[in-house]
Parts: C-alpha cells; structure tokens; sequence
C-alpha cells in the first residue's frame, strides 16, 4: 500500500511539471500571437483552446451542441454591431452539422426508434420535394437554391433527427423554456431602451442602409431589438407572452403566478413597443388553440372571461389611441382601412398572374434576400414578399405551398393528438403551451416571414418535435396487479420469502 501510495504521489508530481511545461508553452504561443497581431492575436489564442474543447464537447454529447446552436441563434441578431462581410450565418450551419454528426457517433446511446414517427415522415416529404427543386428549370440563379433550402427544410429535418433521437430528459425541456423565456425578456429590455433610451450607433447605422423605411414609421420607431427585424421581434414577443400566460393560469401557487403575469406583462409591451400589428393574430389564434385543447370548461369559460372584454374594447371604441403602440394595435383589427395591407393584396395579384404558369414556382432563391442577391433583374426578386406563405408560393409554386401547408397541418394534427395522450398533468401543460404558441406563429407567418427566421425558426422546428413526442416522458403506465386470490398459495409464498 505503502509503494501504490509513493507511485501516485510521484505520478501527481509529474503531472503537475506537465501541466506546468504546457502552460508555458501556452503563454509563449499567446505571446506571439499578441505580438504579431494585436487583439485579434489574443482573440486566437483565447478562442482556439475554447473552439477545441467546444468541439470535443459536441462530439461527446449531443445535447451540449443543442444547446450551443440555441443560444447562437439568438446571439446571432448582434452581428449588425460587427462590420464584416463573413457569412457569420454560417457558423450556425457548422454546430448543427456537427450535432448531428455527433448522434451518430453516439448512436449507441440515441433512441433510432422513435423517428417512427408521423412529423418525421412528413418532414421527408418537405424535404424531398425541396431537393428536387433544385433542377427546377424556370430557377433564374441555381446557386441561390443553397441559400434558402436551409431555412425551407434542410435545418428542420436536422434539428428533427436531434431531437427524437437524443435523451433528452424533462429537465432539459425546463432548461430550453427557461433559456427562451429568458432571451426574450432581455430583447424585451434591449427594446426599451431602443424605444425610451436611444439607438446604438450600429443600430442607427442599419436603419439607414434601407431599414428606416419600415422601421421608422410617421416618426415612431419600431423597436427591433436585436432581432433580424420588428416583424420578427414582435412575433416572438406576442408568442412567448402567450407561454407565459399558459403557465399563468395553470400554476397552482401564487408566487408563481405573479412571475408569469409580470414575464408576460413585460413581454407584451415588448410586442408593443415593436409596432407589429399582426404579431396580435399569434395571440388571437394560439389562445383558443389553448383552450381547445386543455378540454376542460372551467379554462375555457376563464380565457372567454379574459380576452372578450379586452377585444370589444380594441374594436368598439378609440380607447388609448393616444398612446401610439396601442393605436397601431387596434388597427390590427381593421386591416381593409390599413394601406399596407391594400398594397399587399396588390402585389399577391400580380403573383397571382405571374405564377399562373409556373406550378413548381421560379425556384427556391429567386424571392427576397438570395433572389435580390443573385438575380435582382428576375420579376420574382423585385416583389417584396412580406409574408412566409408567399415566400414559399413564388420559389415553390402552388405545389410547393400546397404540400407545405398540408405538412404544417399534419403537424400540429400530430401534436393535438399527442398531448391528449398525455397523463401527466405538468407535461401536458408544457407541450399544450408548445403546441399552442406553434399554431399561433403559424397563422402570423401569413403576415411575416417569421418561421424561416432565427431565433424564432429555432424554437418552432425543436418545440414541433418535442410536442410530437410528448409521451417519451409522461407518467410510466404501471402493469396492473392480478387479484390476491388468483395467485398460487405456492407462488405466493415464495414472493413473500422474497
């Protein structure tokens, strides 16, 4: 024992002369670094080490590179304070990809069988019908095809093999609301002081290579955040309010309650302060959705007794016009007397005339931000789409938009039909909560380009399988016990003797 404990004491001394060689090798190489170039030698040299063990991490454990890609989806909205040309987009493509590169290499430990699943058959579908797209002959620029298929299918059906495979428990779900709730309380304060405060130089800078069009409007700012745009932000504000509210009615302790109505007041000024009128419709669909499918009267007299009162104000008199984001609030409601709504339905008519023709569409990449990259003379980059529908119909015809939104459907047909399978009561809220902020961002997406958008795309394509495999972590159904008198007296004795 004696000679065991003096080999590792010798060992334990040997390794600390290691670690010691080694860090003064590391010194030595960041030294150099900062001295042949600056700050952005001592970035390298901070940054590698963290890169190395990042990527050791990931491969080790998939949820870890779950967890990154989420964070950096929102984390990626403050790239407008960096001057850079670098597709810094692409960095969320490169975690994801090694994500799932790590569950296969994990694939030992991941759970293959539950891809049997009706979501997962229908992203198959989306996707092969985006692949195929690719040699849509109509398509002005092919190489625009990469540029948006990640954001039509190619992120989702990664992120869906992530999920339904991983073990991922309950208290990671907790993690991954908390993280979101929390993200968005802190865009809600960045907003505030967008609003009240003022805007960052890199902030007035993107107003004004283009954006102070639509964010500047009669001299009132919509407050973006640090979202893509306010479109963007606005939706997810109204969506996570509408979580809160959930967790509000349904916790049992008022300590709680007062939590959830104080993160869905703060929320819901958040979505004011944004100026998103449509972002409302999310709130107006994802709540009776939750109604619906809580199937229970008392909750739906509740939210009846709830939103009623506040919808008759909004349409039946002018209170709070005064205050101008309750104004563009209510003009919501009364979309034939808005203008932009008018020029919308102009424009969905020229479409209309121009994809007459074109069943398969112009092909992915020849609408919005790829189409005016790559072919901005071709009539489908010039039509401001202004809605994720549209998008949708002009690169994929109405084939495409027809098969996606029977994909969208199936989804959430899946997912209704799941949570009522659920026994557990704290679970089958979580999930109707999911399920229910899901719909509502479905229908505002008719307005906004918002689910092929980060972070809010992030959310919806992980949130849709979780909702879709609720039951992986309900209540456990326990074999029930034969009657005492059916037992054998010697079968019996020996379970006693045990």
């Amino acid at each position: 024992m004696f000679n065991q404990s003096l080999s590792l004491e010798n060992l334990l001394r040997d390794s600390r002369w290691v670690y010691g060689l080694i860090g003064v090798i590391c010194a030595l190489i960041a030294g150099v670094l900062l001295g042949a170039y600056g700050i952005m030698g001592a970035l390298m040299a901070v940054g590698v080490p963290v890169g190395l063990l990042t990527l050791v991490g990931i491969l080790l454990e998939p949820r870890l590179g779950l967890l990154i890609y989420i964070n950096l989806s929102f984390i990626l909205g403050f790239t407008r304070f960096l001057q850079t040309e670098a597709p810094l987009g692409m960095s969320l493509d490169a975690i994801l990809s090694l994500t799932l590169i790590s569950v296969f290499l994990n694939g030992k430990r991941m759970a293959w069988s539950r891809l049997k699943n009706p979501v997962f058959y229908l992203l198959i579908l989306w996707l092969t019908y985006t692949l195929l797209e690719y040699y849509n002959p109509d398509a002005p620029a092919r190489q625009a095809w990469f540029y948006h298929i990640r954001s039509f299918s190619i992120n989702w059906f990664f992120l869906a093999i992530i999920v339904f495979v991983a073990p991922i428990t309950r208290s990671d779900i907790h993690t991954l609301i908390k993280l979101w709730v929390g993200w968005s309380v802190l865009a809600a304060f960045w907003a505030f002081k967008q609003q009240y405060i003022g805007l960052a130089a890199a902030e007035q800078r993107w107003l004004a290579e283009g954006a102070e069009r639509t964010h500047i409007l009669w001299g009132q700012l919509r407050s973006f955040s640090f979202y893509s745009d306010a479109g963007q932000f606005g939706s997810e504000m109204a969506g996570v309010t509408l979580i809160c509210l959930i967790f509000f009615f349904e916790s049992k302790r008022w300590l709680n309650k007062i939590g959830y109505l104080t993160l869905a007041l703060i929320l819901f000024w958040g979505f004011a302060v944004s100026g998103t009128r449509s972002a409302l419709f999310g709130l107006l669909a994802g709540y009776p959705a939750y109604l619906f499918l809580m199937r229970q009267l008392k909750p739906i007299l509740r939210g009846i007794a709830v939103a009623t009162p506040v919808l008759l104000v909004l349409v039946f008199t002018n209170f709070g016009d005064s205050v101008y984001q309750i104004y563009r609030i209510r003009t919501a409601l009364r979309p034939t007397k808005d203008a932009s709504f008018i020029v919308r339905l102009e424009n969905q008519a020229k479409l209309r005339a121009y994809l007459k023709d074109l069943p398969f569409g112009a092909g992915i990449g020849s609408s919005s931000g790829a189409g005016q990259r790559f072919s901005p003379n071709h009539f489908a980059s010039q039509i401001p789409t202004d809605s994720w529908y549209v998008q949708i119909w002009i690169e994929t015809g109405r084939v495409g938009l027809s098969l996606y939104l029977f994909v969208l459907a199936g989804i959430i047909l899946t997912g209704v039909y799941k949570v009522w399978q659920i026994r557990d009561d704290r679970l089958r809220i979580i999930m109707i909560a999911l399920l229910a902020e899901f719909i509502g961002i479905a229908l505002v997406s008719y307005s906004n380009p918002i689910l092929g958008q980060f972070p809010t795309s992030t959310m919806l394509f992980i949130n849709s399988v979780l909702f879709a495999t609720g039951e992986r972590w309900d209540i456990p159904i326990l074999p029930k016990k034969p009657p005492l008198h059916s037992y054998e007296p010697q079968r019996l004795h020996r379970q006693h003797s045990f």
